[in-house]
């Protein structure tokens, strides 16, 4: 599941088909998914982490270190407790919430249920041919076999893409008659993907939808599982008040081993905190993989002006325009109409991830880019308050916003309390390890193939994204897109210009600055001003 792409067009395309052949279907269930290489390495790293237990002297009550002991443990059982609630939501969602909602959308389809008009809008951006391809392919399958009237809308970016696309139309789309399936290129005449999407939602005002017709928001690598359509559709017939769902994710990665890894777990964490959101009927996201809408929303013209220029006023940055996170742009507006929206389990979109250069500085950036949308976007969404927002939901969103903080104080005081007794780190990596042990074991429930270095990447996860997030809180203006063609943000010019820059970081600086000093005048290491 690692490597570089292949070469070629055939190659890559029959690599990416091999890959999804083996991600798709239903995971291993039980003990099944754990191969026994794995449950003897699992067995040889508990087995270890006890040995170390018993022979490690115990550092953590000496009477030197027991204060910043107590905080540890505190801020420990505060995070741990967070994350099995959202596990225990999970459950509830996926055991006792989610049979009865298949069951009735089961039950509308089967009825003779199906939607006046489906309408797939779909950006592509010199997008890999072998991908296209693949993407195409599923959505026509789909099409084909559901029988549902659809317009696919493509905002293209270049001749090229267009062309590619025709090519695929063209040879494996003739035996779907106009009526049943339509392609509409929108060309983008303004650079970046929500100018790209704000056309073709007016074209579709335009083009005359029916408000309860469903739209498909989807990105050019976002390839459909067997089922998508046959899952997600009849959700909406089954439930007239539900606005929006999104769907699973897998993903097939062309990259270093280690960065397969780290995304493989991540979307295991996604599923297990999009079942949690559920339970209140709202998500954290409507990704721009893949989500499905009730069209009302879509061609009101409030949505498409928030889509193409949304924008936050900052009192240092002034006004700026969002570069990304059109999904988060897509959320919020519905979050704030009390929208009810949801998540599918039981079926799949896989998208593809080519990485080229330094893993390390792909995963910075999709960081720099994750966090700086959900920072930008969680003010508003917090100011929408508890009535607006359910109230599980309205404190996740304001979580995200303390968790960067209180991410960092764990390790900033172990490393206090190392100056005063440095045998306290070995107690420390005991604990890091065997806690990151018992939360990947929750996580591994969640993943096709459960994997031993997700301990030590889950850590190393939650360390770079919490840098990465208070570093953008101070930088919300600074915007890149590694996703896109390397957009970025026009750097700064001007006088002007160079002032914010510098008043961020110095804001920045300071802020780190007294919250390190605080921690250390706690552990004892510093001495206290007065």
């Amino acid at each position: 599941m690692s490597g570089a792409a292949p070469t070629g067009d055939r190659a890559l395309e029959h690599e990416i088909a091999r890959r999804l052949a083996a991600l798709q279907g239903p995971p291993p269930r039980g003990f099944a998914r754990y191969p026994p290489r794995f449950l003897f390495g699992l067995a040889l790293l508990v087995m270890v982490l006890v040995a170390v237990a018993m022979t490690l002297p115990n550092r953590f009550t000496g009477p030197d270190v027991l204060h910043v002991t107590v905080v540890l443990g505190v801020i420990g059982l505060w995070r741990f407790g967070w994350w099995f609630t959202h596990a225990a939501r999970s459950l509830v969602y996926r055991r006792l919430l989610w049979a009865p909602k298949r069951a009735a959308a089961e039950r509308v389809w089967a009825a003779g249920w199906r939607p006046r008009r489906l309408h797939v809008q779909m950006t592509t951006y010199r997008e890999e041919r072998a991908i296209t391809r693949q993407v195409l392919l599923s959505i026509l399958a789909q099409i084909r076999r559901e029988r549902v009237p659809t317009s696919i809308w493509v905002g293209t970016g270049s001749a090229t893409d267009e062309m590619n696309i025709r090519e695929v139309i063209e040879t494996y789309a003739q035996d779907i008659p106009d009526d049943l399936a339509e392609v509409i290129f929108v060309r983008q005449n303004q650079p970046g993907k929500r100018m790209a999407i704000g056309l073709i939602l007016r074209g579709m005002s335009r083009h005359g939808v029916d408000p309860d017709d469903l739209v498909i928001f989807m990105d050019g690598d976002a390839i459909y599982g067997p089922d998508v359509l046959r899952k997600t559709l009849p959700m909406f017939g089954a439930d007239p008040e539900l606005q929006a769902i999104t769907t699973d994710e897998e993903v097939v990665c062309f990259g270093p081993a280690w960065v397969t890894k780290w995304l493989q777990m991540r979307f295991a964490q996604r599923r297990l905190a999009m079942e949690s959101h559920a339970v209140s009927d709202r998500v954290l996201t409507l990704t721009g993989r893949f989500s499905v809408f009730r069209a009302r929303h879509i061609v009101d013209h409030r949505f498409i002006r928030t889509i193409e220029a949304d924008h936050l006023d900052h009192w240092l940055w002034g006004r700026f325009r969002f570069l990304s996170g059109d999904d988060k742009s897509t959320w919020y507006h519905l979050l704030s109409q009390r929208a009810k929206m949801t998540y599918v389990p039981d079926t799949c979109i896989y998208t593809v991830e080519i990485i080229h250069g330094s893993g390390l500085q792909r995963m910075v950036e999709n960081f720099r880019r994750w966090s700086g949308n959900m920072l930008r976007n969680g003010s508003r969404a917090i100011a929408l308050g508890p009535r607006v927002v359910p109230p599980f939901i309205w404190w996740c969103v304001v979580d995200q916003r303390i968790a960067m903080w209180t991410m960092m104080v764990s390790p900033t005081l172990a490393l206090f309390a190392v100056l005063i007794d440095p045998l306290y780190l070995t107690n420390v990596l005991l604990w890091l390890v065997a806690t990151r042990l018992l939360l990947s074991a929750w996580l591994w429930r969640k993943a096709r193939v459960p994997d031993l270095s997700w301990p030590f990447i889950l850590y190393f996860n939650q360390i770079i994204n919490a840098g990465v997030k208070i570093y953008m809180l101070f930088h919300l203006a600074r915007q890149r897109w590694f996703n896109r063609g390397g957009q970025k943000t026009r750097a700064a010019r001007g006088t002007l210009e160079r002032v914010r820059g510098a008043v961020a970081f110095l804001q920045l600086v300071t802020t780190v600055t007294a919250f390190v000093t605080v921690l250390g005048i706690y552990a004892g290491v510093l001495p206290p001003p007065f």
